[in-house]
């Protein structure tokens, strides 16, 4: 693994969800759609439902409209018929590229995907052509204010189920198993941390680089592709050290 690239990767996505706060919110809101329907609307009951509570947390939205959106995913929700659906691919100089949607038209987003990938020098590939470069982990990142004790709070993490920890450039990354995701982030929330990130991810395994001439390239199609409506997530090994 690329040492810091990850952290670049976490700044970029950090500043990305300042700059579109809306569309960040929209989105969110059609993840609690599904996993209501998927596990009813009791957070207590439904660890997907509590899992997407947190991730709207982390992302900076206000609890009324938290509390707005349970409502409106409760019962207008039920008429939106989303699906998950995962496009894969290659960016310029060969980055691996997985795109995370939720769509109710599927022929639409993958004409809207396909055009991004095309258009930028990439192409959009077969399910699996680049998803075994990545490993899927529930990853928590805590930003370090200076109150917060490494050794504690690393002790608190592995205690709690998590697989890695790691301290960098002011933050703490956490990882771990997707299945133990719910138990680690709970465990650490009922302890006070705050997280900003705290979701199930791709993870890259490696990391790839783009020369010069293609790193514009590469950064408008991922812009262009995370501003869809339809997508939920970007992933790709794109090392963006300089």
């Amino acid at each position: 693994m690329s040492g810091h690239s990850k952290w670049a990767n976490i700044k970029h996505k950090k500043d990305k969800t300042d700059a579109t706060r809306g569309k960040v919110f929209t989105k969110i809101g059609r993840e609690l759609v599904v996993a209501i329907r998927s596990g009813g609307p009791d957070p207590n009951a439904n660890s997907r439902l509590r899992d997407v509570i947190a991730k709207a947390k982390a992302n900076n939205v206000p609890n009324d409209t938290i509390t707005k959106s349970l409502k409106k995913a409760a019962g207008e929700g039920a008429s939106e018929n989303y699906e998950q659906i995962i496009y894969e691919g290659y960016g310029p100089c060969g980055v691996a590229v997985i795109v995370d949607a939720m769509t109710e038209n599927r022929n639409r987003t993958a004409s809207d995907v396909r055009h991004y990938f095309d258009k930028y020098g990439g192409n959009m590939g077969t399910t699996g052509c680049v998803s075994f470069m990545f490993d899927k982990k529930g990853v928590i990142v805590i930003e370090d204010n200076g109150k917060i004790d490494p050794d504690t709070l690393m002790m608190e993490a592995l205690d709690a189920g998590a697989e890695d920890f790691e301290n960098e450039e002011g933050m703490f990354e956490i990882t771990c198993n997707p299945n133990d995701f719910s138990a680690v982030r709970e465990n650490l929330e009922k302890k006070g941390y705050e997280f900003i990130e705290a979701e199930i991810q791709m993870v890259p395994k490696m990391y790839a680089k783009i020369d010069a001439d293609h790193v514009a390239s590469m950064e408008k199609m991922i812009e262009l592709l995370e501003d869809l409506d339809d997508v939920q997530n970007v992933y790709h090994n794109w090392d963006q050290e300089e």
